[in-house]
């Protein structure tokens, strides 16, 4: 093959968020870069990238497959099968192609089914989104088609990311992908459901400012201001999400009765066994325990923070149960985790290895009527999100993610830069074992 960075040329397909970010970071490195869109973006994805150099915008995929020496599919996985039916031929004699799609059955099915023989296939997935740094986050490398010197020049091409490395299957991916994000997402898209539903902007309100509510609050945000489809080819095209998103609406369907029926034993003993079975002996040693005082720094409210009462934590207890219940214990998939899937695990992780803390929000589920109509309108959302994922209707899925997005619009600038900074703290700090 013998590719140099002096000889070969990198295709990207799709100029989206994540298009955009593996163009400016490869080209940076030195790689000359053939991108292209939709054709209607043709004129401004000129502009935007005319003073960039070592990248040439194309008006089409067909015009980047044929000269380009290793092709990046950047697109959703909902359309990822029309997208190589049409650009795919045109693919250049002895290329590499790829994917940069969440799910990996329909990408590689599409690549097998509508690219020449001759096309070596090596596909990727960075493990985080466009506006964090890649620097030690999970890079997936899977050699589905390939030789091995065309493995090593795909690594040569995205060494420049400083990300680590982890070589996979496609089907192993999504499994362990489907682990590591699917509940994760249901969780903070339902949080975002319920406030919406009860009208709240919880930074406004006393009982939300502080510690893990902090998370909750920034975590979500963060996902409403994405896109819609980076979560929904995720849940609704990997059948091991499928299965985790419905096991987690009736863990928190399970548990709200619980609370609401004042079976406070039976509510112990279940919260407890599954708090067993997913931080075993042993764990201790992948410690990811956040403090308040770490997480307080990073509130949205400009409200002093008051003695707040007890949260049920629904969404946490919830998430453990659903773990419990599939036999999924989380550390084992930590290589291949997302920064939200470890901040999430260190929340969780912090109430579950806390006795007393754990003990006030059982209690506090019994008892509180304070997060009740909260609790109600998060079982609600986290049914409805369950139904839409199993129906596979993506437009419905687009209607309510982008109906709860307009809600929480105002604060996404300052939402987005102050989880930023939590995200990158917190990240460093349960690395070195400090927070």
């Amino acid at each position: 093959m013998g590719f140099t960075k002096e000889s070969a040329a990198i295709g990207i397909i799709g100029m989206g968020d994540m298009g955009k970010m593996y163009a400016q970071r490869l080209s940076a490195a030195g790689w000359r870069i053939n991108a292209c869109d939709k054709p209607d973006s043709y004129e401004s994805l000129i502009k935007e990238f005319e003073s960039t150099q070592n990248v040439t915008i194309f008006p089409n995929g067909h015009l980047v497959s044929r000269i380009s020496d290793y092709i990046i599919y950047s697109v959703e996985a909902g359309v990822i099968d029309k997208v190589v039916e049409m650009y795919g031929p045109s693919t250049k004699v002895g290329a590499i192609v790829g994917g940069q799609t969440s799910c990996k059955a329909p990408e590689l099915a599409a690549f097998d089914k509508h690219l020449p023989k001759d096309v070596e296939i090596v596909s990727c997935h960075s493990l985080h989104g466009p506006q964090v740094n890649p620097k030690g986050q999970p890079l997936v490398l899977i050699q589905h088609r390939a030789s091995d010197e065309s493995l090593n020049f795909v690594k040569e091409v995205l060494s420049c990311f400083e990300s680590k490395f982890v070589f996979l299957s496609g089907e192993m991916h999504d499994r362990i992908t489907a682990d590591t994000q699917a509940v994760t997402h249901a969780a903070f898209l339902s949080m975002g459901t319920a406030w919406q539903a009860n009208q709240q902007f919880p930074w406004e309100i006393s009982r939300w400012v502080g510690g893990i509510e902090n998370v909750k609050i920034n975590i979500t945000l963060r996902i409403y201001s994405n896109k819609w489809h980076v979560y929904a080819g995720l849940a609704i095209l990997n059948p091991a999400a499928k299965k985790q998103i419905r096991q987690y609406a009736e863990s928190v369907t399970d548990l709200y009765k619980l609370m609401i029926e004042g079976r406070r034993d039976e509510l112990k003993r279940r919260v407890r066994a599954a708090g067993e079975a997913v931080f075993k002996a042993g764990t201790n040693g992948q410690d990811l325990l956040l403090k308040d005082e770490v997480l307080d720094r990073f509130s949205l409210s400009n409200r002093e923070r008051e003695a707040s009462p007890p949260n049920s934590h629904l969404s946490l207890l919830a998430i453990v149960d659903c773990w419990s219940k599939l036999g999924i214990v989380p550390y084992d998939h930590m290589i291949c985790s997302t920064p939200l899937f470890r901040l999430w695990l260190g929340v969780t992780e912090y109430l579950f290895r806390n006795p007393d803390l754990l003990e006030a929000a059982l209690d506090t589920a019994v008892d509180d009527k304070t997060f009740r109509s909260d609790d109600l309108e998060f079982t609600f959302a986290a049914r409805a999100w369950s139904d839409c994922v199993s129906f596979g209707d993506f437009e419905s899925y687009r209607d309510r993610f982008e109906r709860i997005q307009q809600y929480f619009a105002p604060r996404f600038p300052e939402a987005v830069k102050l989880g930023n900074e939590m995200m990158k703290t917190i990240l460093e700090k349960t690395a070195t074992g400090q927070a």
